[in-house]
């Protein structure tokens, strides 16, 4: 995949993560689209590392968005344990 379509499924994962995990975020809609991007890229990493499961084999397979989510999901919420003790 190109780096074009790794920040749209970034941008794409962490719009998904938000829905899924609602509520009051401190950094707002941008802090959230970048936490997608590095979501995106956690969660292929994590899921070649302990699944071994090709996450880059293309924009439009299952394990590609399952890993983005999860890595994005994984993020805001570490996110927001990290803001919420400032």
């Amino acid at each position: 995949m190109g780096i074009l379509a790794w920040i749209l499924l970034g941008l794409l994962a962490g719009i998904i993560a938000k829905f899924l995990m609602p509520g009051k975020d401190p950094g707002g809609i941008i802090i959230t689209m970048l936490i997608g991007i590095a979501g995106g890229l956690l969660g292929g990493w994590l899921g070649k590392v302990i699944f071994g499961v090709d996450s880059v084999d293309g924009f439009f397979e299952l394990s590609t968005w399952i890993a983005a989510i999860v890595g994005s999901l994984i993020l805001l919420a570490v996110y927001r344990l990290v803001a919420r003790r400032r």
